[in-house]
């Protein structure tokens, strides 16, 4: 590149001195809109949260290829400032395309729906129904599967009657309650997998895990240490129903759950019968009734053996003379061959 060049390319980028911002000139006129915005409505233009962007949009209409232009412009800062772009996540798109949202939102109903009509008791069934719920609940969210898998136990939350996820890029996907009749199903099922997850930080492993699941009981939740918050939210489970520990799920096996939801061919969970404790037989040693002389006949028994095993050194050592004799002979044959 030339020094002309070089002059030429340092022309074209506008410094911000505020935050060391280099802006391409031809992402300078949308990106000052953006952030002027932002300056007056109190939020931060870099790194920008995807509500924030979307509220951006709605306050600025236009036509759609002037709002893709604004979009490549904050997403090209983000991107050269090593930040993820806030214009490619679910909560941008579907303001952007309303078709798209519109068919969503009618796979996310049916998908909701799938979710409620799991087993949520049962051995292994409710344990199985209880992680797809959730998995379900989020894929009807528009949550990429990669996303889902990322998610830890500290990226939800209750907001009161709303259900709350976190990303890791710092999208936010808010359940609430449906505003006709106020019921909000993912609430329960969210509910219903901590408890499974809070269980077996105090009771590790799957039999008392069975139990709990065939005739549920109360489960008292503490505040998650430190160690908890990053435990995957989703986690694989194997068929005898063993979660493994601090492993998540594979996008290829969420994307395959939701498709067999989706079309009815999800696997079926035989609901298989467990006893309860109190009716376990327990295996009890009968007792033992000695007989009072058994310590005198014993001795007797081995004072016996003693005499008659006395001489058997002697004899060991008469065996022992003979082979060597034996032996000798042998090697004077094989001397004169």
């Amino acid at each position: 590149m030339t020094s002309t060049d070089r002059e030429a390319s340092r022309h074209n980028d506008v410094h911000d001195s505020d935050r060391g911002l280099r802006i391409p000139a031809r992402y300078r006129h949308d990106w000052a809109l953006f952030a002027d915005w932002c300056a007056a409505a109190d939020h931060r233009p870099i790194p920008a949260a995807p509500d924030t962007l979307a509220l951006f949009l709605h306050e600025h209409p236009a036509a759609p290829a002037t709002q893709r232009r604004r979009l490549s412009a904050i997403n090209a800062v983000h991107t050269r400032h090593g930040y993820p772009p806030p214009g490619r996540t679910e909560t941008v798109r579907r303001h952007l395309d309303t078709t798209r949202a519109s068919r969503l939102d009618r796979l996310g109903r049916l998908l909701v729906q799938r979710a409620v009509e799991l087993p949520t008791t049962g051995w292994p069934s409710g344990l199985f129904g209880r992680r797809d719920a959730l998995l379900l609940v989020f894929a009807s969210t528009g949550m990429s599967f990669a996303d889902i898998t990322r998610l830890r136990r500290r990226d939800l939350r209750l907001d009161g009657d709303t259900l709350v996820a976190t990303t890791p890029t710092g999208e936010r996907f808010r359940l609430a309650p449906d505003p006709e009749t106020g019921d909000n199903p993912a609430v329960g099922i969210y509910r219903r997998w901590a408890e499974i997850q809070t269980f077996l930080d105090e009771y590790p492993g799957t039999h008392l895990l069975r139990h709990h699941l065939t005739d549920p009981t109360a489960i008292i939740s503490d505040p998650l240490d430190v160690e908890q918050v990053r435990q995957p939210l989703l986690c694989p489970i194997d068929r005898w129903g063993h979660l493994p520990h601090a492993e998540s799920m594979t996008p290829q096996s969420v994307s395959a759950l939701v498709r067999a939801h989706l079309s009815g061919r999800a696997p079926t969970r035989t609901t298989m019968q467990v006893a309860p404790p109190d009716s376990v037989e327990l295996w009890v040693e009968p007792e033992a009734v000695l007989d009072p002389s058994y310590y005198d006949r014993g001795t007797a028994a081995r004072r016996r053996d003693h005499e008659i095993l006395e001489d058997l050194g002697d004899l060991f050592d008469e065996i022992e003379q003979q082979a060597d004799t034996l032996l000798q002979g042998l090697i004077g044959v094989l001397e004169e061959l």
